[in-house]
């Protein structure tokens, strides 16, 4: 492996790459500990620190502390996300939009630039509801008044643009996926805190004489839901394929089988970002609002771990599972190039029935990759927070009145190392890996597994 390790800063470029990137993220983590100027950051700590098992509490997970010390750095890269959503959902609806998009390079590039400027006014709105927050909810701000507003909007809204700049750097001159990169750094970070977290209840035996057991099956489960991210994150349903032979010159060309890979999981991470993004932008850029009487109840209900929160968090993550799966993967492109080069799927017609097949065996996968995002979504929610069951109005939310304390009010655990932050741990440490991988085969080098060649799936469904 020490081997292996070593082939990587033998390729100059691969190193000078990889070097960048490292240099990228420590300029990251540097701006992470410039605080906002004139916000008392102990009693914004100590209010973070009572609201732990709540929606703040999560979000500071992901920003990698950023908002518990309301830094420069502290809205992350969620607006750039959230922009980007917006301009994807535009694509299908707008057709100028459509058709830009399908113009190439030149198309591409001007939907960035346009991303770029929706990004500064979501970073606008949201430090300005984040500015009217910290002012009306006491002791937060030393010198409140308009001066504060416009300062904390200019400087979150800078450093939600540097870190846009940041992550096409990344993209663009690194190793991986840039943005990918800056939440894997924030969440790797937080990761000492659970450690230290979960050591502080042992030592104090915070449960009783259940503190033995629990920690012992939070580990259990630490281990299943890694074992069960991998298992799903390299499954995949292998569709076989049949190239009839053709003669070309002097030469016969085909005849071969192989399959067409479709990934159970083909989204990733990106349709439990998108999904938990549209959901925290309301309750961000409203919650100066919060005492009003139409608006307040609706952003109670969509607190984290209420029943309507839950609700439309799965809701989110399935529709963005296809709807991202539906960008990146076009059945009817794939069946046309099949029929050019002669291939077909044996018992399928080629043309429009292979692209219906497809499409059908993609969809299945899909529910069942969405399926798996949501319960690994919701993990964290549940050992946090609980399943809020009994506040569903009527005589429904009486009736689970009656569920044990531990289901409905949650465990208290801050449980890091499960959920979504492994799962965007696993997925970016694989999805770097593999393009480091790729430039060693490339370049004649022994990859981290020389048996197989490179990083694929082992699992088919």
């Amino acid at each position: 492996m020490f081997e292996k390790l070593a082939n990587v800063f033998r390729i100059p470029d691969l190193r000078r790459r990889i070097g960048f990137t490292l240099a990228m993220l420590a300029v990251y983590r540097l701006g992470g500990h410039i605080p906002t100027p004139g916000i008392n950051t102990d009693k914004l700590a100590q209010y973070f620190e009572q609201n732990r098992g709540s929606l703040l509490g999560f979000v500071d997970l992901f920003s990698g502390g950023n908002l518990r010390r309301l830094t420069v750095f502290a809205l992350g890269i969620m607006p750039y996300i959230t922009a980007s959503i917006i301009l994807q959902l535009l694509t299908v609806v707008y057709e100028p939009l459509a058709k830009l998009q399908k113009e190439g390079e030149l198309g591409r590039k001007k939907i960035t630039q346009w991303t770029r400027y929706l990004t500064v006014i979501l970073s606008s709105i949201q430090s300005f509801g984040i500015a009217l927050s910290l002012q009306k909810g006491g002791d937060f701000v030393i010198h409140p008044g308009p001066g504060f507003i416009m300062m904390t909007m200019l400087t979150l809204t800078t450093g939600s643009a540097f870190i846009m700049w940041l992550g096409e750097q990344i993209t663009e001159r690194g190793v991986g996926n840039g943005m990918s990169l800056l939440i894997f750094s924030g969440i790797v970070v937080g990761l000492p805190r659970g450690v230290f977290d979960l050591y502080d209840k042992v030592h104090n035996n915070a449960w009783g004489v259940f503190t033995a057991p629990a920690m012992i099956l939070l580990v259990a489960m630490m281990v299943l839901v890694v074992a069960f991210i991998v298992y799903v994150e390299r499954s995949e349903r292998r569709i076989p394929v049949q190239y009839a032979k053709r003669v070309v010159g002097r030469k016969v060309m085909g005849g071969q089988s192989t399959h067409l890979p479709l990934r159970v999981n083909a989204g990733g991470v990106m349709p439990v970002i998108f999904a938990s993004s549209i959901l925290t932008l309301p309750q961000t850029a409203l919650y100066a609002l919060h005492s009003n009487r139409v608006i307040g109840p609706i952003l109670d209900a969509l607190k984290w771990g209420e029943p309507l929160y839950t609700f439309l968090y799965a809701v989110g993550i399935i529709f963005f599972a296809y709807f991202y799966v539906s960008i990146v993967f076009n059945p009817n492109e794939v069946a046309d190039n099949m029929r050019k080069y002669g291939g077909f799927i044996p018992g399928i017609r080629p043309g429009k029935r292979t692209a219906d097949n497809i499409n059908e065996i993609l969809t299945r996968i899909t529910l069942v990759g969405a399926l798996y995002l949501i319960i690994i979504s919701f993990i964290p929610e549940w050992m946090i927070a609980g399943i809020h069951l009994n506040h569903l109005p009527g005589a429904v939310g009486s009736w689970f009145e009656h569920l044990p304390a531990w289901m409905t009010n949650g465990l208290g655990v801050t449980f890091y190392f499960g959920g979504t932050s492994l799962l965007i741990v696993v997925g970016v440490a694989m999805d770097t890996v593999t393009q480091i991988e790729a430039q060693l085969i490339m370049r004649h080098y022994d990859g981290f597994t020389p048996r197989s060649g490179r990083i694929r799936g082992r699992r088919t469904w």
